[in-house]
């Protein structure tokens, strides 16, 4: 008789495949659910920030940011780094320290339109920490999501 065994041959690349489609939802489940929290930490912080005094006037046309664009603004920007994540884990060979500089490079960056918007101390001081809020949520998450789909 002859055993036809051909499951080594067709199970290389299609585990792989396999393996590689589930590290990268995986990665994406956890970038969403990070997202909510950040989303939720954000708008919860800038509803606080605003109960305290802080009027989120930008002189530049003289609009007031709203809760509900903090949320939005986070959440987008946020999916932004997940798909930053997913990339760097599809092409890195370190995605999660190269995940980590770019991050934190970005979210340096973002500093800087609040400084120069020309709102008050008040303003500017919450904008600054606001920007920091939904970093630390995300950073963290995706970092340590990128590493343990890495080992």
């Amino acid at each position: 008789m002859n055993s036809m065994n051909d499951t080594g041959v067709a199970a290389g690349p299609a585990s792989d495949r396999t393996s590689h489609t589930h590290r990268l939802r995986g990665l994406a489940g956890t970038g969403l659910v990070a997202t909510l929290a950040a989303m939720v930490a954000t708008a919860l912080a800038a509803a606080l920030t605003q109960a305290v005094g802080v009027d989120f006037e930008v002189p530049d046309g003289g609009e007031t940011i709203p809760l509900s664009g903090f949320a939005v603004v986070t959440g987008f920007f946020s999916v932004v780094g997940i798909v930053i994540a997913v990339a760097l884990l599809r092409w890195s060979a370190r995605p999660a320290m190269r995940f980590v500089w770019t991050a934190v490079s970005l979210t340096a960056i973002s500093l800087v339109p609040p400084l120069l918007s020309g709102a008050n101390t008040a303003t500017t001081t919450a904008l600054l920490g606001l920007h920091l809020v939904p970093a630390t949520v995300m950073i963290p998450a995706l970092a340590r999501s990128l590493r343990t789909r890495t080992d």
